[in-house]
């Protein structure tokens, strides 16, 4: 898997959150910027994307994140995206089998454009929607493996953090699928030689005569 660098030397990584209008794409997005979130987020009528960096596994990287347009009759638009797309996360909502229904699509349009030499990832949003849940847990898990993607759900309202820390899990696997060397030096840990005493011999005690 190629890599890339932006003008500082610093890993340039390009991941793409792709699906139906309305799961939540632009909400996971806000996440990343610190923005808090909102019931009243409307879904983007077209394609946009925010810089940021992250460090994992003590390595740099100016994180492209794109939030794709997810009409219908503008999936042939988003194609043009895929470009230079090194992680791809197929996002569904956890209450509408629709939106899940319709990753089988957005993915044969992910292998088209970008071949099968990237990280994929399926992530269910709206977790804490789970009363209304049309998406049983064991078929999307079942899917993420037969398309080879790293399967897990989050909310973008009540569990922001499980989405960061499910985006580094996919970029650590990035950092290996590309051969990226890693410094683990702040992970070690630094064990101190034992040292062991010798006990002095005591010297036996002379008898007292009578």
């Amino acid at each position: 898997m190629e890599v890339e660098y932006d003008e500082d030397g610093n890993y340039k990584l390009k991941i793409i959150l792709i699906g139906n209008s309305g799961v939540g794409k632009t909400s996971l997005i806000n996440i990343i910027q610190g923005k808090a979130f909102s019931e009243t987020e409307y879904s983007n009528m077209n394609c946009s994307f925010i810089s940021k960096e992250m460090t994992v596994k003590n390595i740099k990287f100016n994180i492209y994140l794109w939030d794709t347009i997810g009409q219908e009759k503008l999936k042939a638009q988003t194609k043009i995206f895929f470009k230079n797309s090194k992680i791809v996360i197929l996002v569904y909502s956890i209450d509408i089998k629709e939106t899940f229904d319709a990753l089988k699509e957005w993915h044969e349009q992910i292998i088209t454009s970008l071949g099968d030499n990237i990280v994929l990832g399926v992530l269910g949003n709206k977790k804490d929607l789970f009363e209304n849940e049309d998406v049983k847990d064991e078929e999307a898990q079942q899917y993420a493996k037969s398309i080879n993607a790293i399967w897990n759900l989050t909310s973008a309202k009540t569990e922001r953090e499980s989405f960061i820390t499910y985006l580094e899990d996919l970029i650590k696997i990035y950092i290996k699928k590309a051969n990226i060397e890693t410094d683990d030096k702040d992970n070690e840990i630094v064990r101190q030689p034992t040292i062991q005493l010798s006990k002095k011999k005591q010297k036996p005690k002379k008898k007292k005569k009578c």
